[in-house]
């Protein structure tokens, strides 16, 4: 199942027992997801630069699943079927109940820190036992997203030809002083000095895509040392070939309509 996706990059995991839950109770929406998420692409515009720089960074993959299969039954933070009891205090980024009565949820992780996870899988493990979800789901950034995100970054920056921090702040990237200030350092001294597009890719990846962060690695450990367990799962890491770069600087003013929509609908913000 799900063979599409991994033929396209992405990392599929399914733990205690969900391909066999899915496969026989679900096969729908196995199909629904999987094609949401090969038709899914998260312009550079959003995933670089300026896009992680904002708190709204998370909107681009809080739309991962497109209106046909979640207008109705997969809700946003402020609409959303509030799963009872034990998720009282942290509200699934989706769900969706079937007809015969079974429940799946989704949470999608872009870039938080890694605890995230401890509270998605724990979550998950309580909301089953209660018997609020059969199966839970966690879409994050994979392996080769992880990997090569510097590589990304160098040509978000390459592309648009933008090597001071002043270009990047038409971009909507504002660095804080400190980070300034290390780039400067580093594309000045006297030994062996960077480029701008080194010493800027050095800096923000290690400060929005750092180790600590959602990613893949950090996931699977987690899971591996049964945190969740025994709740049926499913991981999905995002595959590197989802970003684009095609878009220009319309981009911008797109975003911030987007963004716009978000704050009046209530959108959550990871």
């Amino acid at each position: 199942m799900l063979d599409s996706l991994k033929a396209k990059g992405f990392q599929v995991e399914f733990l205690s027992h969900a391909l066999a839950i899915l496969s026989v109770d679900f096969p729908a929406a196995l199909v629904e997801l999987e094609e949401a998420l090969l038709a899914t692409t998260i312009p550079s515009r959003r995933s670089l630069p300026a896009g992680v720089a904002r708190p709204k960074a998370h909107s681009a993959c809080g739309r991962l699943l497109p209106p046909r299969v979640g207008e109705d039954h997969l809700c946003g933070r402020e609409k959303n079927q509030r799963v009872p009891r034990e998720s009282q205090s942290h509200e699934v980024d989706h769900v969706r109940s079937f007809e015969n009565g079974a429940t799946i949820a989704l949470e999608i992780e872009w870039n938080n820190k890694d605890p995230f996870y401890d509270r998605d899988l724990e979550n998950y493990k309580r909301l089953n036992a209660d018997g609020a979800i059969s199966v839970g789901i966690i879409v994050t950034r994979g392996k080769s997203l992880q990997d090569n995100m510097r590589d990304l970054v160098r040509r978000f920056l390459d592309d648009r030809n933008l090597d001071k921090l002043d270009d990047l702040r038409a971009w909507g990237y504002d660095p804080t002083s400190n980070s300034a200030a290390f780039i400067n350092k580093q594309t000045t001294r006297k030994t062996n000095p960077l480029s701008f597009g080194e010493a800027f890719t050095n800096r923000f990846v290690a400060d929005k895509f750092g180790e600590a962060t959602t990613h893949w690695r950090k996931l699977e450990d987690r899971v591996h040392r049964g945190v969740g367990n025994p709740c049926p799962l499913v991981l999905i890491g995002l595959t590197d070939t989802i970003v684009t770069f095609h878009e220009g600087m319309m981009a911008l003013v797109e975003v911030e309509a987007a963004e716009a929509v978000d704050d009046t609908n209530g959108t959550d913000g990871q």
